[in-house]
C-alpha cells in the first residue's frame, strides 16, 4: 500500500509538472505583453456594494458582517450616476492606457450579468450590466480592459472558508465544497471571456487567504487552486489574454506578467514583497489615498508630485503603474481623484515620451534621480535636488552621447564623458519641483 501511495504521489507530482510546462504563449500574447510594457500607466477600479458603506472594500470581514445582513446591500446599491464614458474619459485624460476593473471582489458580488449567481449588479435597482457598458466604451476608445477576479469569497459556502484567513465571521456554517467552488470560478471566467469582447488580461487576487502569512514564500496553500486548469481555460478562450496573480510570489507557469502590491519591484515596505523580480512584464499598483474601495473618512490624499514620482520610479524599474480609484456608491469618481488625475494627464501630455514605450533598468538609480530609455534615447529624470547645483554625475556610463538637452525647452546642455562616468552640466537650468528631464541621444 505504501509503495502504491508513493507511486500515485509521484505520478501526481509529475503530471502537475508536465501540465505546468505545456504553456507556450501565442505570438499575439507576446505582442500584447510588449504593448502592455509600452502602455506603462493604467487605472485600477475597486467598486461594489461595499461602496455604499463608505469604509473600504474589506468592511464585511473587518466588521464581521454576516452574509444575510451584507446581502441586504443589493437593495440599496444603485450606482445611478455611473457613466462608462466618464470613467473612460477620466482615464484617457490622465494618460492611462488600460483599466483594470473589479468584476468580483472578496465579498463575492459580481459586477456583471452572470448566470451563476443571484448576487450580482443586474439584480440591484441599477439593473444594468456595468461590465458590459464599461467594456463597450473601452473598446470604442481604444482603452484595454483588464478584469480583476477574486479567488476568495466571503459569502459563498462552497468556498473553503474553514481554512481561510479572512471572512471567518460572516456566519457560514454549511460545510464547504471546493470542487463546486472551482467549477463556479471556471464558469464565471468563461462568461467574462465569452460575453464581453476582447479582454486584455485577468488579474487574480486572494491566493494569500489560504496561507498562514504573506511573508514566508515557501508556504503551500491549504487548497488546490487548480491554476493549471484555470490558466489553460483562459488561454484557450482568449489566447492573447494576459494573466497575472497577486499572490505575492514569483510568477508560476501560465502567468504573463508579474504584479506587485503597494511596492516597487524589489521593495517590501508593505510586507507583501520580498519575492524575486522576474523577466516577465512588471506592474505595481497603488492607491490615491490609503483605501482601495471608497472610504468617506480617508482624506490622506497623495499629491500629484508623489504619484508622478511613483510612476517615474516604476518606469525606471521597467514596471507599469496601476493607480486605483474607488468610485462612490452612486457610480461617480470623487472629485479629489479627478482633479489629481487631470494634473497627472497634463504632465503626461508634455513629458509622456520619457515614460511611454520606454524600458528601465538601464542605469542604476542615483541620489538625484532615475533613468528610462527608448531605443537610442536615454532620459535622465532629476526628481531630487542634486547635491552639486552645477552638474549631475552618471557613473560608469558606457554609451556615447551625441546630443544632450532638456526635454521641455530643447535647451542644449554641455556634457563631459570620462572613463569613470559622465558629467552633465546644469548651468542656467532651473530644477523643476516634480521632474527635470534630460534627453540624451546615444550613438
Amino acid at each position: 500500500m505504501k509503495k502504491i501511495t508513493l507511486c500515485l504521489l509521484f505520478f501526481s507530482m509529475s503530471w502537475t509538472a508536465i501540465l505546468a510546462q505545456t504553456y507556450t504563449p501565442t505570438e499575439g500574447n507576446l505582442k500584447n505583453r510588449k504593448e502592455f510594457q509600452d502602455d506603462k500607466f493604467g487605472m485600477f477600479v475597486h467598486f461594489g456594494p461595499y461602496s455604499v458603506l463608505g469604509n473600504g472594500e474589506w468592511i464585511m470581514t473587518n466588521q464581521n458582517i454576516r452574509v444575510t445582513e451584507y446581502g441586504r446591500l443589493i437593495n440599496v446599491f444603485n450606482p445611478q450616476d455611473f457613466d462608462a464614458k466618464k470613467w473612460v474619459g477620466i482615464a484617457k485624460a490622465a494618460g492611462m492606457k488600460y483599466i483594470t476593473f473589479t468584476t468580483r471582489h472578496h465579498d463575492g458580488f459580481s459586477n456583471f450579468d452572470t448566470k451563476l449567481s443571484d448576487w450580482k449588479i443586474t439584480n440591484t435597482h441599477f439593473k444594468r450590466d456595468l461590465l458590459k457598458e464599461l467594456a463597450d466604451e473601452c473598446h470604442k476608445e481604444g482603452i484595454k480592459l483588464f478584469c480583476y477576479y477574486s479567488l476568495l469569497d466571503w459569502t459563498r459556502s462552497d468556498y473553503q472558508y474553514e481554512t481561510g484567513k479572512t471572512g471567518k465571521g460572516t456566519g457560514r456554517t454549511q460545510k464547504s465544497d471546493w470542487d463546486s467552488y472551482v467549477r463556479f470560478m471556471k464558469g464565471q471566467l468563461t462568461e467574462i471571456l465569452t460575453n464581453y469582447g476582447e479582454i486584455g488580461g485577468i488579474w487574480f487576487d486572494g491566493h494569500w487567504d489560504q496561507l498562514d502569512n504573506d511573508t514566508d514564500k515557501t508556504l503551500t496553500p491549504k487548497v488546490n487552486w487548480h491554476y493549471d486548469e484555470i490558466y489553460q481555460l483562459i488561454h484557450t478562450l482568449q489566447p492573447n489574454c494576459l494573466i497575472s496573480n497577486n499572490h505575492h510570489l514569483s510568477p508560476i507557469q501560465g502567468e504573463d506578467f508579474q504584479a506587485f502590491e503597494k511596492d516597487l519591484p524589489g521593495g517590501n515596505t508593505s510586507g507583501f514583497g520580498g519575492q524575486s523580480v522576474s523577466q516577465l512584464p512588471l506592474e505595481t499598483c497603488e492607491t490615491m489615498n490609503n483605501s482601495w474601495g471608497f472610504n468617506i473618512n480617508d482624506r490622506k490624499y497623495k499629491s500629484t508630485k508623489d504619484l508622478l514620482h511613483y510612476l517615474i520610479n516604476a518606469a525606471s524599474l521597467n514596471a507599469n503603474f496601476l493607480l486605483n480609484v474607488g468610485p462612490m456608491a452612486d457610480g461617480s469618481i470623487q472629485p479629489e481623484f479627478v482633479e489629481t488625475l487631470k494634473e497627472i494627464g497634463s504632465w503626461m501630455d508634455k513629458n509622456g515620451k520619457s515614460i511611454y514605450g520606454t524600458r528601465g533598468n538601464v542605469i542604476q538609480p542615483q541620489d538625484w534621480g532615475v533613468f528610462t530609455a527608448k531605443e537610442k534615447t536615454l532620459f535622465a529624470h532629476i526628481i531630487n535636488t542634486p547635491k552639486q547645483a552645477e552638474y549631475i554625475f552618471i557613473p560608469e556610463m558606457k554609451q556615447k552621447i551625441k546630443k544632450c538637452y532638456l526635454i521641455d525647452s530643447k535647451k542644449e546642455l554641455k556634457f563631459k564623458q570620462q572613463p569613470e562616468g559622465t558629467f552633465v552640466y546644469l548651468n542656467g537650468v532651473k530644477i523643476d519641483p516634480i521632474d527635470t528631464i534630460i534627453e540624451m541621444q546615444i550613438q
